[in-house]
């Protein structure tokens, strides 16, 4: 069903683009269809901001139950912004005092690019935890991205993020693990997921906490798990909402960093992302650069357009299912009037005793 345009942000007009449904506010305010609103906590950085909208309204856009979708993008203001950012997010955000007044049904949070593994050092930590509370006790369902389930799992369990000796950065393969669960309910046994971190929550600190381990990678790791009562807080460490170009956009970041100085080596591949005819194309780039670097002449440009054409996506339906799937869940289970997160006679210690039986 239609995400509702109730406001100018660019990302609606992009996706209408793209052929996803979009209804203007005026239509919508005519129809007989029950409203779902959706809050997103954008803590992305300046450069995926816009990126994160789309990804994210378009995966509400693609589910499945029959509302309208009104999807409130908010952000933290101890988050360093640039004047362009700061711009955008005073147009088309709203303030987190607005979305607390207003009240949600769903929450998404998303990670941010941050190295470091102890995030309570960093500006954002006490502002997202105010947060991530106020939506336990007042809002159906949080969705966690990456960086927002290494904060939850930290001060609400007590389980912290340890840095690994390498980045976990490509495509790779998962295993659903708990196939009963409705929230991976019709989809394959085992799918594909990008993964971009430097940092992970093991799969036996989500067993220590009491977490419900759903889906899990060819390494062992977690990607999809969810907190003891199955669906109040949802965790995601990979990055299903991804594009098929946004692991190459990162790539092409990473090398720009490394030409300017600011990485000491030169970045690896994502893996298992790109074609032999496109590995082979960036190889010899990389040769190029750094002969380049050497000769300390001018850095060839970027292959984009020869690898590009080339890229594939085996994830994105996935994504749409399980989103689907959280989406449907929030509609059987949230009040009408926001603010109440459960609809009378269910038990908000076990709310899928609910969805069970529809």
């Amino acid at each position: 069903m239609p995400l509702v345009a109730h406001n100018d942000l660019p990302a609606f007009a992009k996706l209408k683009r793209d052929g996803v449904r979009v209804l203007p506010s005026g239509i919508a305010l005519e129809q007989d269809i029950r409203e779902l609103h959706i809050g997103l906590l954008n803590m992305m950085p300046d450069a995926a901001l816009e990126a994160t909208e789309r990804q994210f309204l378009r995966l509400i856009g693609e589910s499945n139950p029959i509302a309208q979708f009104f999807v409130h993008p908010f952000t933290l203001d101890a988050l360093p912004r640039s004047a362009s950012a700061r711009a955008h997010i005073e147009r088309y955000y709203e303030s987190f005092e607005q979305v607390k007044a207003q009240g949600l049904d769903a929450l998404i949070m998303t990670g941010i690019n941050v190295i470091g593994a102890d995030l309570s050092r960093e500006v954002f930590w006490d502002s997202l935890i105010e947060v991530a509370e106020w939506a336990h006790a007042q809002v159906t369902s949080t969705l966690c991205s990456c960086l927002a389930t290494h904060a939850v799992l930290d001060f609400r369990y007590g389980q912290k993020r340890e840095k690994q000796p390498h980045k976990k950065w490509g495509v790779f393969r998962h295993e659903v693990v708990a196939p009963e669960h409705p929230l991976v309910a019709d989809i394959n046994s085992e799918f594909d997921v990008p993964h971009s971190r430097w940092n992970s929550v093991y799969p036996e600190q989500f067993r220590a906490a009491g977490l419900r381990i759903l889906v899990t990678g060819d390494d062992g790791c977690v990607h999809l798990a969810t907190s003891p009562d199955g669906f109040r807080t949802v965790f995601f460490q990979g990055h299903p909402e991804y594009d098929t170009v946004s692991l190459l956009k990162e790539y092409k970041r990473d090398i720009k960093l490394f030409i300017a100085g600011q990485l000491d080596s030169y970045p690896p591949m994502p893996q298992n992302y790109f074609s032999l005819f496109n590995a082979a194309v960036l190889r010899e780039y990389r040769a190029r650069v750094e002969d380049a670097l050497a000769r300390r002449v001018e850095i060839p440009e970027f292959p984009e357009a020869l690898v590009l054409g080339n890229l594939k996506n085996t994830w994105q339906d996935t994504a749409r299912v399980v989103i689907g799937n959280w989406i449907g869940l929030i509609y059987q289970l949230t009040n009408i009037e926001r603010g109440k997160p459960f609809m009378d006679g269910v038990d908000p210690d076990n709310p899928l005793r609910l969805a069970d039986s529809v």
